[in-house]
């Protein structure tokens, strides 16, 4: 059904809207204090109970000024709009001022398809833009809420859109969970391995802790070499591109910017900037592939990313490399996976890590280089199943923003869609994951 043959009402038509209790010194530091809910707990979709406030709220109060299952939350402030459905998580929870409480009027009203059709309106199609007051701190009042015109669909079909995005949600969610465990997976993995190794053997106090007794302990300049390019960043970035005569390498350009933007990837692929050079020229002036590249300056120490590179790269002058040649390059790189770079770092305005922070670092390391490949294949294995769930959950997110814009305004009908195969991979997805945690 197409959203211009949709009847409209507006929200003060579909929904009563009850108002909050206003926070006070009084209120905060007040007996009889209750937990209640801010804007900062009201997510698109998702109420977040990870932080809860309290405020002294009185047993009269809270008869008008408390949450039932099925209440309809939706932001004054900050975030304008955004809402979630109240599902009675707790027993006893009020809410403060800046949000507005909506109930439906009748039984033909279906809270969620709301909450999804304000997402849909205030974050793609621009339709509530004048809804916020113009002030310094733009707010949705009362009275602007009540008087938006929303689509007002029979209630089979809002509840169809509604269980429709709602199977996709919860996909995404499932492997946001599932991706966490195989991340707390990883990190407990790691602190076995390199404490206890691979062959059962007994263990030994050192420096940096407990090891395996037949580990080496060597420092990092003994194992691998950091390095900077000898080809400047901005050299590469204006270099034309040309054709090579002889052998070619790709070669990208690395700046920390481009650390922080890959997210959670921890191979280096792409760049925005690459150039065609010489393999000649790359070998004397570029890092080779396999060189882990750090933050060197600044806040993005702070963001503790450690990158490999798959091929010929230059760095800007914040990114600074170590390349491996006593160990195995996989098995340092998964070493520093769980080291902290802030611990090394030299403290001031501008926070650095140079070459001789780096070099006495001390690494612990297996002597068999079969052990050090089976470790490496233990935790490269775990680095996969974290990528492909964020792999999954990036393509359901962009599913779920095509399908809130296409079932709002009506370009496709609920009724021709079947997420059947969705639910049942997300429930297969789900009770992997758990009997592996």
């Amino acid at each position: 059904m197409n959203t211009a043959q949709w009847p409209t009402q507006t929200i003060g038509d579909l929904f009563e809207i009850g108002a909050g209790k206003t926070m006070s010194a009084k209120a905060r530091d007040g007996q009889d204090r209750k937990p209640f809910l801010r804007t900062s707990n009201v997510l698109w979709d998702e109420i977040d109970l990870s932080v809860v406030d309290e405020m002294a709220i009185t047993d009269e109060e809270l008869r008008s000024k408390s949450l039932a299952p099925g209440d309809l939350l939706v932001c004054e402030g900050g975030d304008i709009g955004r809402a979630a459905i109240w599902t009675g998580q707790r027993e006893i929870m009020s809410y403060q001022n800046h949000l507005h409480r909506l109930r439906p009027k009748t039984k033909l009203t279906d809270s969620r398809f709301y909450v999804y059709f304000l997402q849909c309106g205030f974050t793609q199609l621009g339709i509530f833009e004048g809804a916020g007051n113009k002030t310094t701190i733009p707010n949705l009042s009362k009275n602007r809420l009540a008087v938006l015109e929303v689509p007002v669909p029979a209630i089979q079909e809002q509840q169809d859109i509604a269980l429709m995005l709602s199977t996709v949600r919860s996909s995404i969610k499932a492997h946001a969970h599932a991706r966490q465990l195989a991340q707390e997976l990883k990190a407990a993995t790691m602190t076995e391995v390199f404490t206890r190794g691979l062959r059962g053997e007994a263990q030994k106090q050192t420096e940096i802790g407990w090891v395996p007794e037949s580990w080496s302990l060597r420092r990092l300049d003994e194992i691998a070499k950091v390095i900077s390019t000898r080809m400047a960043y901005s050299d590469l970035e204006s270099m034309p591109n040309e054709e090579i005569l002889g052998d070619a390498v790709n070669v990208l350009g690395i700046k920390v910017s481009d650390m922080n933007r890959l997210g959670n990837e921890v191979i280096v692929r792409h760049s925005a900037t690459s150039r065609v050079i010489g393999a000649s020229v790359a070998a004397r002036r570029c890092a080779p592939p396999g060189t882990i590249i750090f933050p060197k300056r600044g806040a993005a120490i702070a963001t503790n990313k450690k990158r490999m590179t798959a091929g010929w790269t230059v760095f800007d002058p914040n990114v600074i490399g170590v390349t491996a040649q006593g160990v195995d390059r996989n098995f340092l790189f998964q070493w520093f996976q769980r080291f902290d770079l802030k611990t090394i770092t030299e403290a001031g305005p501008t926070p650095q890590l140079n070459k001789k922070n780096l070099d006495p670092l001390l690494i612990a390391a297996p002597s068999s280089q079969d052990e050090q490949h089976e470790i490496v294949a233990i935790l490269d294995a775990i680095d996969r199943k974290i990528s492909l769930h964020q792999q999954k959950r990036a393509v359901l997110e962009a599913l779920f923003k095509a399908l809130l814009h296409k079932l709002m305004t009506g370009e496709i009908d609920v009724n021709d869609l079947d997420l059947t195969a969705l639910t049942a991979l997300t429930a297969l997805s789900t009770e992997n994951e758990g009997s592996r945690a």
